[in-house]
Parts: C-alpha cells; sequence; structure tokens
C-alpha cells in the first residue's frame, strides 16, 4: 500500500527507486527495475550508477515535456535519451519545477571503500541526494550516502534512506543518522534488489528513534 502523509503519496519500487504523487504531479526517484506507475512529471536522479540512473526505466515512464534532474557525472548517459528537459545539478542548487522545490545535497561515502582509499561514492564526483518541498512537506531522498556532516542541520518531515551497507549506510549508521536530524517519518530503502534485506530494514527500525515506516515493494 502506499504511504500517504497530507497530500502526498509515496510508493516504494524497490531499491531506492520511489513515486511520489503530489497535486497531479507524478515525481519518480532513481527508477530502476520499475513496474511503472503513470508517466513522470519530474524524474530525478542522484547518481550515473546502473541501478540508480537506468536509460531502461527512465524510457518506461519520460514524456518530451517530463523535467530530468541529475548530476552532472549523469550527463554522457542522459545524452542517448533525445526526450526530455533535462537539468543538471550540483550540491547547494534549488530548482523549481512544476511547483515542486527541489534541492540537491552533498550524497558520498566516509567509510565504504572499493579498495583501500578509495571509496564507492567520493564526495568529489558530485552525485546528489535531494529535498523535496511539497506545499511545505519536506521529503529527502538520501541517495547512496553515509552518514555525513551534513545531514546534521536537515528538517525535513519524511526521509528516505539507505540501510543495506556495503555500498551505502548500513542500518545502524543510518538509525543513528535519523536520531540526529529527526525526520518525522523514516522509510528504509536501498535492500533487497542488490545488497540487503528485509531484516536491514527491521533492524533499522528496532534502532531507530523516530516513527519508522518500512514499505512493500510495489
Amino acid at each position: 500500500m502506499p504511504f500517504k502523509y497530507g497530500e502526498v503519496e509515496i510508493i516504494w519500487l524497490g531499491h531506492a527507486a520511489f513515486m511520489i504523487s503530489h497535486r497531479g504531479n507524478i515525481i519518480y526517484m532513481d527508477p530502476f527495475n520499475i513496474q511503472p506507475k503513470g508517466r513522470a512529471d519530474i524524474i530525478l536522479v542522484s547518481h550515473e550508477h546502473f541501478d540508480h540512473l537506468s536509460l531502461e526505466d527512465i524510457r518506461k515512464v519520460i514524456k518530451p515535456e517530463t523535467y530530468l534532474i541529475a548530476p552532472e557525472n549523469c550527463r554522457d548517459k542522459l545524452r542517448l535519451l533525445k526526450t526530455g528537459v533535462i537539468r543538471l545539478v550540483k550540491p547547494g542548487d534549488i530548482a523549481e519545477v512544476k511547483g515542486v522545490r527541489i534541492e540537491a545535497v552533498p550524497a558520498y561515502n566516509v567509510n565504504k571503500f572499493r579498495a583501500p582509499g578509495v571509496v564507492y561514492h567520493p564526495k568529489e564526483e558530485g552525485s546528489v541526494g535531494y529535498i523535496l518541498e511539497l506545499d511545505g512537506v519536506r521529503i529527502y531522498h538520501a541517495g547512496d550516502t553515509d552518514f555525513i556532516p551534513e545531514m546534521r542541520s536537515l528538517k525535513v518531515d519524511i526521509a528516505l534512506v539507505p540501510v543495506s551497507g556495503t555500498f551505502v549506510m548500513t542500518a545502524e549508521e543510518a538509525a543513528e543518522a535519523v536520531n540526529v536530524f529527526k525526520p518525522k517519518i523514516a522509510i528504509p530503502m536501498h535492500y533487497g534488489a542488490i545488497v540487503g534485506s528485509r531484516a536491514d530494514a527491521e533492524r533499522f527500525k528496532e534502532l531507530a528513534k523516530v516513527e519508522v515506516v518500512i514499505l512493500e515493494k510495489e
């Protein structure tokens, strides 16, 4: 079942993919291996990795007038789409699209390494998370990230946070993060497809001191 918060409806499509509906707008975030629920007005992509930037899945939902927002590291792949209105962002940028305020925020690793001293998601690559503001409701999609200092000052109502470990926060690290910035609702993600399982989501819920909603994949 979708999660409803006021006039906002959130559907988890698996892994880090969500569909958010609000006042007729349909927003997809990091669509990957999805079953489409309608065409997109806005698509947000956090970074260039295949499980977040999937051209196959974007093509399932994009329209010529769809706004597609992504960081610079997605530029080359997005050129292949040849449709949609592409806007490239970097951490700190703010876009106003179809009445939605979209802020790009940092997302990077500090302790998840692909090789000694080399993290999977380096800060300098400019990958992002997003804060959406929909009639005052602030929704944070963390992207692929660890618990980073920039999270400490977040002020959001709903936080979509990775919990699988390996490439992103573990359940324990994600709980530590939300316990610091205290969203009203936390929704775990980034498990059940490539790495991580429902057990990570349950562990996160056990440790978090905020309300946690575990969504079923749709």
